[in-house]
């Protein structure tokens, strides 16, 4: 990766520099100094520095973190912001945006250092008054966030995730803390008991314990309708979207905005319901039958989508990655269990795992295994839950864990497929 200042060449790869070039020391390549310096290379800059290279002064950063809803959220302000004239850039899971143009497809949630400063100065290039992200546990813990200030960081919630990497809960939890640990600016969850953050220029929201953005009613049809004070004022936002998360995610979008800027709340509110959704997240593929698309891959992830529906016969689909967290998998099922009418399990990314086992995993957590449907062939599972869904005007199909990925891993191979695409093919 590389990344030009001034006529100077930064680069974090060893193997590029010369004489003329600046090598970049992170956590991730400080093993590579003597090598960079056998290749010539005479200046060093750590990570943590490179803003004292970058002027960055005309540009707000604002960093999304937590278990669920980043990539929600950050859509959402980037969409609030474009729509009350702003300029902005979007760098998250699903790719880099400026000025409602993808620049980038799909990539790392959050890049490595050089990748941050490269997109934050193509953004300014381009006019950007705010560069809003997505920031992963992966990334606060490799520290590719290093040198980076944020005008706001936000905190969505913390639930378990990525434990294949971070080893075990507490270190996960403590990872996405450290985050807000600082004097900046902080948006924080205040219904989410685990978060734990630096109360200095702390500002929070919620819906049941008392915030400074506090949700005091809500309704669901066609979409949401939400009702908030702040402080003593109160405002109201609606929104073709669906979810008590979503009213968190849209929420926490209002109060970032009003953090950040100087438009007035009610111009904000305004114009929240211009965003339809997110691709992949809570997205209404068809209404009839009634199909919903999520990413939801985590017990409380699948929670929140399930029990948004209540009203309806819950067809869930859903599977579990290979090579991850074994211990969230009949975790997994036991929500379902808990909430669905009929349960289909089938493949997520299975990658070096085999998938029958994999399932094994989830369908040790249904007790009750009258209604259940196993189909390892995801693209048949889809079919099936579809016709399901046909036959049972009061259902909704939910298709659980992968969201808009393009993709499915099997073993290192990606083979296409879009869980989108699969619905359409059988309405």
């Amino acid at each position: 990766m590389q990344l030009i200042i001034n006529s100077r060449v930064y680069t974090d790869n060893s193997q590029e520099v010369d004489k003329n070039s600046i090598f970049v020391i992170s956590k991730q390549n400080k093993r590579f100094v003597e090598n960079a310096k056998e290749n010539g290379c005479n200046e060093f800059v750590d990570a943590k520095d490179l803003k004292d290279h970058l002027d960055m002064s005309s540009i707000k950063v604002i960093g999304i973190t937590g278990t669920n809803g980043k990539t929600t959220t950050a859509a959402a302000i980037y969409s609030i912001l474009l729509d009350l004239g702003y300029k902005v850039a979007l760098q998250g899971t699903r790719g880099f945006f400026i000025n409602d143009e993808r620049v980038e497809e799909y990539t790392l949630t959050t890049p490595v250092q050089l990748g941050n400063f490269s997109n934050i100065q193509k953004a300014m290039e381009n006019g950007c008054q705010f560069f809003v992200m997505e920031v992963s546990s992966h990334a606060i813990e490799q520290k590719r966030i290093e040198g980076l200030e944020f005008e706001l960081k936000i905190h969505t919630n913390i639930t378990r995730d990525h434990l294949d990497y971070h080893e075990t809960i507490e270190e996960y939890i403590n990872i996405k803390n450290s985050f807000f640990t600082d004097d900046s600016k902080k948006l924080i969850n205040k219904d989410d008991p685990i978060v734990k953050f630096n109360q200095t220029n702390a500002y929070s929201y919620g819906m049941e314990n008392p915030s400074t953005y506090n949700v005091s009613a809500y309704s669901f049809k066609n979409g949401m309708n939400v009702m908030f004070s702040k402080i003593e004022d109160i405002y109201s936002f609606t929104s073709p979207m669906m979810g008590i998360f979503n009213i968190y995610n849209l929420l926490a979008s209002v109060a970032a905005v009003d953090i950040t800027t100087d438009s007035d709340i009610e111009d904000i509110c305004s114009v929240v319901q211009n965003l339809a959704g997110v691709s992949g997240r809570m997205e209404t593929v068809s209404t009839s039958p009634f199909v919903i698309v999520d990413f939801a891959h985590t017990p409380d992830g699948m929670k929140e989508v399930l029990e948004s529906f209540n009203h309806k016969d819950i067809i869930c689909l859903f599977g579990a990655g290979g090579d991850r967290d074994h211990d969230k998998r009949p975790l997994m099922g036991e929500v379902a269990a808990n909430f669905a009418k009929t349960i289909i399990v089938t493949s997520d990314n299975p990658r070096f795992e085999d998938p029958d086992l994999i399932i094994e995993d989830i369908c040790k957590g249904i007790k009750n295994q009258k209604n259940l449907i196993v189909e390892v062939n995801r693209k048949e599972a889809i079919r099936k839950a579809v016709e399901l869904g046909r036959q049972n005007p009061d259902s909704v199909v939910l298709i659980l864990g992968k969201g808009d990925e393009p993709y499915q891993t099997i073993y290192d191979k990606k083979f296409p497929l879009v869980d989108k695409d699969e619905v359409l093919k059988h309405i």
